[in-house]
């Protein structure tokens, strides 16, 4: 098997951009992957079908981020035994995660089988679009195992400094996407259920082809199949480290959900115009997304290896060049937010709409910059229980409460209400310094340890 990337030695700069481009590359296929079913649906289906999409994949968005949080904790558990040179712990640590993402799977799958009416009709889905936006769900939350097998692989790779072999599997799943989309719905005409099926089995296909190609190239690591096994201790250490990345990740996008229900209130050119600029920031905030991955890899790695200045100088290195391309994209955001906005909509309103929107989130794109590198790097750390509290005090804290009140003000916009976002940016950052200067050096301190490596 091709040699897995060690960030402990060496160079620092050149070895992290080049493992963060192939993270940065699957999170915009992710991106494209998940526009492709509205693309297809909204050229070949009914309006209620679109709809159905559109709303199911809120649902089912929710239902990932429970998965990518606690795979998380696998990738930084990885991470510190590579860095410390234990791969013969690392199969034991896959055994178990295999086990707990294959009974969590199943656990969701249950249960979205008997709740998907009740959470539907929680989204308010239209009376016309209830009967398909449950039918979507449904056949999604089919493949829920295969949701959880593709991040149980990326977390696994990751941690060992392996960006590549998960973006393939997004590539395959992406591919395998858009001809299944163009099969079941333009030439079938399934509708959103098209869409459904499209998803699950790419999502299948994507999977199998990925085992196929770990089974020719090897694992850079000791595995046998008994090793697959319930490793209590193993598994609850996994949940602590990932439980509060899924906690944060799923109460976070609520939060969002909420600032979409406020804007709603101010009309249907407001409610267009701050979907196109959530669109257009998918791919904006591209580069910050992929260092918060990243960086939780590098840093779990030389935490492991014991290397605590040398995980501190890839934070600065990570800030310094998301910023650097947080200035381009802020750029564009805040002067050009017209043009990016005519790639999503084609009605002038709604471009403005959208336009305003983005010229308050231009200022987020400088500061996540800071922001998503520090939470890669207590993610690291291990300091997930942290990185979820500041996360919760930034979106129930500060905004949902400050978007609420610029929305009531006598002169609101969405410039205004966009500023709760940056503003909610502001306080995590002011409280990610104090932990990292303060915080964590004196829970080292008093756990009598160097650093903290989850044992």
């Amino acid at each position: 098997m091709k040699k897995n990337t060690d960030l402990t030695q060496g160079k620092i700069l050149g070895p992290l951009m080049r493992f963060t481009l192939p993270i940065m590359a699957a999170l915009i296929l992710q991106t494209l992957y998940g526009a492709v079913d509205l693309l297809v649906v909204g050229q070949f289906a009914s309006p209620a079908s679109v709809s159905a999409v559109a709303t199911g994949s809120q649902v089912l968005y929710s239902l990932t981020v429970i998965i990518t949080g606690l795979a998380m904790g696998v990738t930084i558990i990885i991470g510190q035994q590579f860095g410390q040179r234990r791969e013969h712990e690392i199969g034991n640590t896959v055994g178990a995660g295999i086990c707990l993402f294959a009974a969590l799977s199943l656990t969701l799958t249950a249960v979205m089988m008997f709740m998907t009416p009740v959470f539907v009709r929680l989204l308010h889905a239209p009376p016309e679009a209830f009967e398909y936006t449950v039918q979507y769900v449904m056949i999604c939350s089919a493949g829920i195992l295969f949701i959880a097998a593709y991040n149980t692989l990326g977390s696994i790779f990751r941690g060992m400094g392996d960006a590549r072999t998960p973006l393939i599997a997004v590539m395959i799943a992406c591919a395998a996407n858009i001809l299944l989309d163009l099969l079941f719905v333009a030439a079938f005409r399934l509708g959103a259920s098209g869409a459904a099926l499209a998803t699950v089995f790419s999502q299948a296909i994507s999977v199998v082809l990925s085992l196929i190609i770990i089974k020719k190239r090897g694992l850079a690591f000791p595995f046998s199949r008994k090793q697959i096994q319930f490793d209590r201790k193993i598994i609850l250490r996994i949940v602590k480290m990932g439980a509060p990345c899924a906690l944060q990740d799923l109460l976070v996008s609520i939060s969002f959900l909420a600032i979409t229900a406020i804007v709603n209130q101010l009309g249907v050119i407001a409610s267009a115009g701050v979907g196109v600029a959530e669109k257009l920031c998918g791919f904006i905030m591209l580069v910050p997304s992929a260092y918060t991955q990243s960086m939780s890899a590098y840093v779990a790695q030389n935490i492991g290896a014991g290397q605590p200045k040398r995980a501190i100088k890839g934070l600065y290195y990570g800030m310094l060049t998301s910023f650097s391309f947080g200035i381009i994209m802020s750029y564009f955001a805040f002067f050009h937010g017209d043009l990016l906005s005519r790639v999503f909509a084609k009605d002038s309103a709604v471009i403005l709409a959208s336009a305003e929107y983005l010229k308050g989130y231009a200022i987020d794109t400088l500061l996540v910059s800071f922001l998503f590198c520090f939470i890669g790097y207590f993610n690291g750390c291990g300091c997930t229980t942290f990185v979820m509290i500041q996360g919760l005090i930034g979106a129930f804290g500060v905004r949902i409460p400050v978007s609420y009140l610029m929305s009531r003000a006598a002169d609101a916009s969405l410039f205004h209400i966009a500023l709760a976002t940056p503003c909610s940016t502001v306080i995590q950052i002011i409280f990610c310094f104090w932990f990292f200067k303060w915080g964590y050096p004196y829970f080292q301190k008093k756990q009598g340890m160097r650093q903290k490596i989850i044992r």
